[in-house]
């Protein structure tokens, strides 16, 4: 529960150091003392949005600092040791706003995000503001009050993850069926390459093979002459040819080396000379048999040579690689043809995405209807003890497989009837404006008692109520408070006097500038304060009275 709130330099308040205790806390002060003064500071500290006027004029800072207990707070507990910002039972939060609009945020003396205060706020208190009625009007915020008492979390989170799972499925589908007409196009002229190429059927190194042989048949005449000259220099030339050439150097190294034995080597290189040019003279005569000039196969090379050459530029490749071009289209076409077996898949896949979704909703719907029934009991019997002793109150849920929403197919409305007679109708259109408040107030005092928020908020929510109406609100929320720290900004003597606790807002005027303060009024203070909420200004014995048997 919220313990003590700090507040410096916040709008009109220099300094105030409030200590809060369990029950309920009445607050109540004269029309523009700033009643909700401390309620809109402590919503600084629970992420609220901030700006350079929050802070006091003269001022260089605001700061707000709200202590909160946690022996019976374990969702807040586990949320603080998930974020490592544990503090056994104990949690400080704390927000800073300089006068430049800059704001900073702390839990348990570690910055952080405005997000996790807001986050760790949730878990800590529940604030109901005097224009929730209003909201009541619209069937979001009826859902989101139903489902609030429901507290059915596992069903709305399962609804949310199967409701994105499909829009995940069914925007890929979409993709691939927008993309269909370029892929089939696309498709069919690879087809019409493929199979061009195909025919064509060039092997992977086929082309620098044929490039190789055309080039040698090309060149065949020349190839015999240069190879029969070379022949007739190495071995057959009757003037001298180098064949025996070595062989009459190789006689003289012979006969040099019986004279010098050092000269050895030298009779050895030209051996190994005379070797090379005999081996040299078989491998041109062996060439030279195997060299046939075939016209027929040299067109034929010439043919598929100038074919690959022109099937690389249709397709701006060279014509080395386009073999390797043949083999990507041919995976291209085939990743092409899976597409639409893709697409079948997807198609099943977001139809069984959609049951898993439907099936899900249904059990959400279900849980709506059971719940439904006991808040319309229950909001009944509340209204007809808020003065409405005729009225009768129920939720109508119409579950629609194809209203599909992240919180399922279900739309609602509130009907209510306020006077014998008269048939059931949409709340917006029946109930006028105090009416309004006592219904507002009592479905959130009903709420409030099914949440493990430790504290609750009540912002002036008995606008529009008085008389008996208010003695019954007062007891109602006093008995929240026996089991949830209430807060509760109120103009109502009747509402006020129910407080465990009363503190007093008070505005006044120091050294030309004005100043709020917030006090915890004793029993005989309570008295006063209720008899001025009595009487107004004038204060009588009647009014002290009535301020006393108020409070007993």
């Amino acid at each position: 529960m919220l313990c003590q709130l700090s507040i410096n330099n916040f709008a009109i308040v220099r300094f105030l150091e409030l200590d809060f205790k369990a029950g309920m806390t009445s607050i109540t002060g004269e029309t523009g003392a700033g009643k909700s003064i401390a309620i809109d500071a402590l919503g600084l500290c629970l992420g609220n949005r901030a700006d350079a006027n929050t802070v006091r004029p003269g001022a260089s800072k605001t700061e707000v600092s709200a202590r909160f207990t946690l022996h019976d707070v374990p969702l807040a507990k586990r949320w603080l040791e998930d974020s490592d910002l544990d503090a056994e039972d104990e949690c400080i939060l704390r927000r800073t706003i300089n006068s430049d609009g800059r704001s900073r945020a702390y839990i348990n003396g570690n910055p952080v995000p405005v997000t996790q205060l807001k986050a760790i706020g949730q878990l800590l208190i529940g604030i109901h503001g005097q224009h929730a009625h209003h909201a009541m009007l619209k069937s979001e915020h009826q859902l989101n009050l139903l489902d609030h008492y429901a507290n059915h979390k596992l069903l709305l989170d399962s609804v949310s993850a199967s409701y994105q799972r499909c829009k995940q499925v069914e925007n890929e589908l979409k993709y691939l069926e927008q993309a269909q007409h370029e892929r089939i196009s696309r498709q069919q002229l690879l087809q019409y390459q493929v199979e061009e190429l195909n025919e064509f059927n060039l092997g992977l190194e086929e082309f620098d093979e044929i490039e190789q042989e055309h080039k040698r048949l090309a060149n065949g005449t020349d190839l015999i002459e240069r190879c029969q000259a070379g022949l007739h220099l190495l071995t057959e030339s009757d003037e001298g040819n180098i064949e025996s050439l070595l062989n009459k150097v190789a006689a003289i190294a012979d006969t040099l080396q019986g004279y010098d034995e050092s000269l050895a080597p030298i009779s050895s290189m030209i051996s190994d000379a005379l070797i090379q040019v005999q081996e040299s003279a078989s491998e041109i005569e062996s060439y030279l048999s195997s060299l046939e000039l075939d016209p027929e196969h040299f067109a034929y090379l010439e043919k598929r040579l100038s074919t690959a050459m022109q099937l690389a530029r249709k397709h701006h490749v060279s014509a080395d690689k386009l073999a390797v071009h043949h083999q990507e289209l041919m995976s291209e076409l085939a990743e092409l043809a899976g597409d639409e077996t893709k697409l079948d898949e997807i198609r099943q896949q977001l139809e069984t995405n959609k049951n898993n979704y439907l099936t899900n909703a249904q059990k959400l719907s279900q849980s709506r209807s059971r719940y439904a029934k006991e808040l319309d009991k229950l909001v009944t019997q509340s209204i007809h003890d808020l003065n409405m002793p005729k009225g009768k109150f129920t939720i109508q849920i119409n579950h629609n497989p194809d209203n599909i929403s992240v919180n399922g197919c279900d739309s609602i409305e509130f009907m209510v009837t306020t006077n014998p007679g008269q048939p059931l109708q949409p709340i917006s259109k029946v109930a006028s404006g105090g009416e309004l408040s006592r219904i507002g107030l009592g479905i959130q005092v009903i709420t409030a008692k099914k949440v493990a928020t430790p504290t609750l908020i009540f912002d002036e929510v008995d606008v529009g109520i008085s008389g008996p109406t208010a003695s019954v609100v007062g007891r109602m929320l006093r008995s929240l408070g026996e089991s949830t720290q209430v807060l509760c900004v109120t103009h109502l003597p009747q509402v006020a006097g129910n407080g465990h606790q009363h503190m007093f807002v008070n505005k006044f005027n120091k050294g030309g500038n004005t100043e709020t303060t917030m006090q915890t009024l004793d029993k005989d203070q309570r008295v006063n304060e209720l008899a001025r909420l009595l009487g107004g200004d004038v204060i009588t014995e009647n009014t002290l009275a009535n301020a006393r048997e108020l409070l007993q």
